[in-house]
């Protein structure tokens, strides 16, 4: 059983931060890095602690303590999309904070493992008592007919998606690029991964970014930043929004925290060349 103290915390100005996890799911080296070669994917994948074609990407989702509220950066996917995820509300509980204690969800795009843990089998919502934050562009997208263009093998993510959307469609507030959640938590759209995607900045010495998958990997998106993700519905316009997210990351000294990063998934970034190098938080690994 995971115990409190193995989960990654540290004060952020205002705020406490502790990195949760909903477990992890298992992708492909041609999702972690589609236009790669194979040799290169196999480096990818080693480094990544996988190999034989693919790695697992952790779920890390931050739990934000404001003193007043309780903040979680997405529900990850329940039992609903692999089976090694839906670990979030043991997690949650064994941190000590329980679901109806959560005041506030934001939603980062409406991907099955950020979203799916929304509802519960039985129809009810897993956090009763928050108010839900999400982009009104990513809104739009999966609530209106765009989906419906999407490929058949993506229309599972597109019935989730409104689904669960439609489960909050009474509590949700739709937010745009620099609105503030609670003061010193701004709103950063970060299209491309999904049309309405966004990351998160938290005020202090330095800010903090919650980059959830604008940068979905803290190897492939630093070594190659001009590299695809697998699952971006936009390839260029997230590789260009990418691109200046880190090259801010960098002006600024941000330090960084990622959602499918190898545990906890916080760090700082330098300029490597054209690219960039991750250094991470010397922390040991949450096993799940």
């Amino acid at each position: 059983m995971t115990k409190s103290e193995d989960f990654y915390s540290f004060r952020h100005g205002q705020f406490g931060i502790t990195v949760l996890t909903d477990g992890y799911i298992k992708l492909g080296g041609e999702i972690f890095a589609p236009e790669a070669n194979p040799e290169e994917r196999e480096a990818i994948l080693l480094s990544l602690g996988g190999g034989n074609g693919s790695a697992h990407a952790q779920s890390n989702i931050p739990l934000i303590d404001t003193g007043t509220e309780f903040i979680l950066v997405d529900v990850g996917a329940g039992d609903r999309f692999q089976p090694s995820e839906g670990k979030l509300e043991e997690n949650l509980s064994d941190v000590g904070v329980e679901p109806q204690e959560i005041t506030m969800v934001v939603i980062s795009h409406a991907h099955p493992d950020h979203l799916w843990g929304m509802v519960k089998h039985d129809g009810s919502l897993r956090f009763p008592n928050a108010r839900y934050f999400i982009s009104r562009e990513e809104w739009d997208f999966w609530m209106g007919d765009r989906g419906e263009n999407l490929p058949e093998s993506l229309q599972p993510f597109v019935a989730g998606a409104r689904r669960d959307l439609q489960a909050i469609s009474d509590r949700v507030t739709l937010v745009d690029d620099g609105d503030e959640i609670v003061p010193g938590l701004r709103v950063l759209a970060t299209p491309g991964h999904t049309a309405g995607h966004i990351s998160l900045e938290l005020e202090g010495d330095n800010p903090l970014i919650i980059t959830v998958d604008a940068s979905a990997s803290e190897v492939v998106s630093m070594q190659h930043p001009e590299w695809s993700f697998g699952f971006d519905m936009d390839p260029k316009t997230a590789v260009k929004t990418r691109r200046i997210l880190l090259d801010q990351a960098v002006s600024k000294d941000a330090k960084l925290l990622g959602f499918h990063w190898t545990y906890p998934g916080v760090g700082r970034i330098e300029r490597n060349g054209n690219a960039y190098r991750f250094l991470a938080v010397a922390t040991p690994r949450v096993e799940t």
